[in-house]
């Protein structure tokens, strides 16, 4: 698992109380307007002038020297050695910190906007804080210029994003005209798109790859409110996706698998083939073993070999009715062989790892494997690596 935030050694040479947001260089021949917005990842003694800041790894602290005089630099611990051109991280002078913003060689970028949540889900990887983080969404403002424009797509999270409401569709807007060619993910709940007003302001983005993933775990409009925690959410969630199709929107409906929404999957995949047929994709999600899961796991947990059989049906049923399917966080040995045209690689590669028991299986690379919390806090013990 990749750290992706934590204290740095030292950081010498700025302002205190500071945030400074850099873009990771190692072309030590950019021209000089560039280099005054980036950090030059010190490798070798010929180190080159003008850049913002210094970055110098531990092992190679011998190398301050090689800096020019009064430039300002941090110096790492070794976990952030996998750093490279064109990453994008936040510096805190004040709490000598780094986080770990955008990596140009990740597969999945995400970039949390919020920690407020109107839902307060029974397995929420996130879990909601009510006090005011407005300054996540203006720093990722500034975030976005410094993201490759070559980039293929990148993913705004939550929380809730929407209940940033006007601004959060302002980010859109600006993040359209910063990255043109990139492609857009929101995870959402839905539910401010069930106003028509909203909808419609975020439609006249017109992007031409955006897309919301919604969550929907039942067709019983009970079942899901008691999952989410939150009363009247099915019925404004279906009206978020109604509305958002009706203006030719993409939609993702997502459905994270555990004992409480296993129970009605059947149901729910008949539900959405005969009533929101038009979504554009469906994602089935293995359970993340984090967040509030961890204090629900008896009421949550499910090993999926006991599932295997009702996931066939389920995906059986979304693709007779023509719909796009995936299936998600799922170990190749514990599904069926029939889910192989719909199985996906899908945990990010910074939080992915294989229990001991993988070890030796010769579908390893194929193989999505799990979430680091899941190797911490439990997972099935029906492996079958194959042989």
């Amino acid at each position: 698992m990749l750290k992706l935030g934590g204290r740095v050694i030292e950081i010498k040479g700025a302002q205190p109380a500071t945030t400074m947001l850099f873009s990771v260089s190692t072309n030590k021949l950019l021209p000089k307007v560039l280099k005054e917005s980036k950090a030059y990842l010190v490798d070798e003694m010929d180190v080159p002038e003008d850049f913002a800041h210094y970055l110098i790894l531990d092992s190679k602290k011998d190398l301050i020297e090689s800096i020019p005089p009064g430039s300002e630099f941090t110096i790492l611990p070794e976990d952030y050695a996998y750093l490279g051109n064109n990453d994008v991280i936040r510096l805190s002078s004040d709490r000598s910190s780094i986080r770990v913003l955008f990596r140009e060689t990740a597969s999945n970028n995400s970039i949390l906007i919020t920690e407020q949540c109107n839902h307060y889900c029974l397995m929420c990887s996130q879990p909601p804080k009510a006090h005011d983080d407005s300054w996540i969404i203006e720093e990722t403002f500034k975030l976005i210029p410094l993201i490759p424009k070559t980039t293929k797509e990148i993913g705004f999270t939550g929380g809730e994003p929407t209940l940033f409401g006007d601004r959060f569709l302002e980010l859109l807007r600006y993040t359209k005209s910063e990255l043109p060619i990139t492609a857009i993910h929101i995870l959402s709940n839905g539910r401010s798109f069930k106003s028509e007003e909203f909808s419609k302001k975020y439609s006249e983005i017109n992007h031409f790859d955006m897309m919301v993933g919604i969550p929907i775990y039942s067709d019983d409009p009970a079942q899901h409110d008691y999952i989410v925690q939150a009363k009247g959410a099915f019925d404004e969630t279906i009206q978020g996706i109604l509305n958002l199709k009706r203006l030719g929107q993409k939609v993702e409906i997502r459905i994270v698998l555990h004992k409480q929404s296993i129970t009605r999957l059947i149901n729910l995949c008949e539900f959405i083939g005969r009533n929101l047929i038009f979504v554009d994709h469906v994602a089935l999600m293995g359970l993340e073993m984090i967040g509030f899961t961890r204090a629900n796991l008896e009421e949550l947990w499910i090993d999926p070999i006991v599932y295997r059989d009702t996931l066939s049906e389920a995906v059986g049923i979304l693709a007779a009715y023509g719909l796009s399917v995936s299936v998600y966080n799922h170990q190749l040995c514990l599904v069926n062989s029939d889910i192989k045209p719909y199985y996906r690689k899908s945990i990010s590669d910074w939080k992915n790892e294989f229990a001991p028991e993988c070890a030796g299986c010769k579908k390893i690379s194929e193989c999505g494997g799990f979430f680091s919390s899941g190797i911490q806090n439990g997972y099935s013990k029906n492996l079958l690596p194959f042989q």
